[in-house]
């Protein structure tokens, strides 16, 4: 069984709730723990290595199938 702390489906929110959604999620995860984060708005392609740029997380994959994005993030 999955844990849902660590993946987050955002396919259908449009910017900027991926960002802040995965913002949120990883505030309850501790230091070297990773978020999967599943979205399809095309703005995520910039926004969330952006974010987590600003924030200081390890963007650790992107990868894209068809209109979905998955970032594996590592909170620093």
């Amino acid at each position: 069984m999955t844990d849902d702390r660590f993946f987050l489906d955002a396919t259908g929110l449009l910017c900027p709730l991926p960002v802040l959604k995965a913002r949120k999620r990883l505030m309850s995860l501790s230091p070297g723990e990773t978020l999967t984060v599943q979205a399809d708005d095309p703005a995520a392609i910039v926004d969330v290595p952006h974010f987590c740029a600003e924030a200081g997380h390890t963007l650790v994959s992107t990868e894209t199938d068809g209109p979905v994005q998955t970032y594996v993030i590592c909170k620093t």
